[in-house]
């Protein structure tokens, strides 16, 4: 649940965390950690008013709701090809809903941005 209403703007990561309460701000800022180890040398920004991560284009971002946090990999094709292991978790278009009390398993976090760097490059590489 957000401890407040989310700043108009945003401009870090840590002030997108600072409007959320304790349990989701401790969730995703491990989330943030494991992103970050993903995928090193990715840039921190806010993408679509949401914390995100970029090596050129955007790799991933995550956010949070009044009942759930969120990975959002801005790819169905990505989470498609992980529909058997996300099968536990609220998967919609790009993104996958998780509570805190239950965030995505690290392994299966580093295999989707592993997953969506490989798509990145093949998408960068076919536009050269």
């Amino acid at each position: 649940m957000l401890k407040k209403e989310p700043a108009m703007t945003v401009n870090t990561i840590d002030d997108y965390l600072a409007n959320l309460v304790p349990e989701q701000q401790s969730t995703l800022d491990k989330l943030r950690k494991q992103i970050r180890s993903a995928a090193p040398g990715a840039e921190e920004c806010i993408s679509y008013g949401l914390p995100a991560f970029r090596k050129g284009r955007v790799v991933c971002g995550f956010g949070a709701a009044k009942k759930h946090c969120a990975l959002y990999m801005f790819s169905d094709s990505t989470l498609n090809a992980f529909s058997n292991d996300l099968s536990g978790y609220n998967v919609s278009k790009g993104a996958v809903r998780f509570q805190p009390d239950n965030p995505l398993p690290e392994s299966l976090v580093k295999r989707l941005v592993d997953a969506r760097l490989a798509e990145c490059a093949a998408l960068d590489a076919a536009r050269k």
